[in-house]
């Protein structure tokens, strides 16, 4: 049978749309997220916080808008876990200053996970201290005074976790610092404040002077298992338990985002270390 010349280029221009057509949803499949949510990291409660300093070290810049940085990789932390000890720190405290341990709570209270943590510290009769957001104290007052009741100790970690708090003027930086003071205190009265820890480590000297200014020592850390990435109880244990040596200061969350995994990780790492060191908050009255 033959094909007449028309038939045969309408075919082929049939066979053209056809190709095209199909590249073009293929395209536009590609385009369209695997499932609700892509890309996006969500915390399990309220505000979602991340104590991580934008990289480098200090903060890049007044943020204007005050927003908190958003995160990403700790350029402090070592393989190892445990942080750079540079002059980055502005002269806050790196360690404990003896051969005891302390664990350090950031970015609560939170009503689901700091009663967990508080629970465990309970079962193995350990202190810790407690680097508490202003807002939060705030909102959970009650969490403040369950802190005090068990005996931990008690440290400023600035009103809203502004990572470029160091960044902005000293009169801000105090009147920041000063607020979350007062949320504090109005919550558990003639509770100490002896300590302030900047959001994400980012500190700069106008901050480390207006702290101490305010009578509380600047307090960083040693041992980061970046448990603010989330990832799992076994890791952040692993690195806790095998990078503490003694003075060290252990960065952990109580808030901030998903923080179940550091819960689970404490009924490995309190035991492992009550075994082998003094384990305690850090001293109040030292100021």
């Amino acid at each position: 049978m033959r094909v007449s010349p028309a038939v045969r280029s309408l075919g082929i221009v049939v066979l053209v749309l056809t190709a095209l057509l199909g590249s073009a949803y293929a395209l536009g499949r590609s385009l369209v997220p695997d499932g609700p949510g892509r890309g996006v990291t969500t915390g399990a409660t309220a505000p979602h916080y991340a104590d991580q300093p934008p990289t480098g070290g200090g903060p890049s810049g007044p943020d204007e808008a005050g927003q908190d940085d958003p995160g990403g990789p700790d350029g402090q932390a070592t393989q190892s876990g445990a942080a750079d000890d540079s002059d980055e720190a502005y002269g806050a405290h790196t360690t404990t200053g003896t051969s005891a341990v302390a664990l350090t709570f950031d970015d609560g209270p939170d009503p689901h996970y700091t009663p967990q943590v508080l629970a465990a510290l309970r079962r193995h009769d350990v202190t810790a201290t407690f680097c508490v957001v202003g807002e939060n104290a705030q909102n959970h007052p009650d969490l403040i005074r369950a802190i005090v009741a068990d005996g931990h100790t008690l440290c400023n970690h600035s009103w809203n976790h502004d990572v470029r708090l160091g960044a902005r003027s000293a009169d801000r930086i105090r009147a920041d610092l000063v607020r979350t003071s007062d949320a504090i205190r109005a919550a558990a009265p003639g509770a100490p404040i002896s300590y302030y820890r900047q959001p994400g480590g980012a500190w700069t000297r106008t901050v480390v002077s207006v702290a101490e200014e305010l009578g509380m020592v600047p307090l960083h850390w040693n041992v980061d298992p970046s448990d603010w990435q989330a990832p799992g109880a076994g890791r952040i244990a692993a690195t806790v338990v095998t990078g503490v040596v003694p003075g060290s200061v252990v960065l952990l969350h109580d808030a901030g985002g998903d923080r179940q995994g550091t819960v689970d990780a404490l009924h490995r790492i309190l035991p492992d270390l009550t075994s082998r060191f003094q384990l305690g908050a850090m001293p109040t009255g030292t100021t």
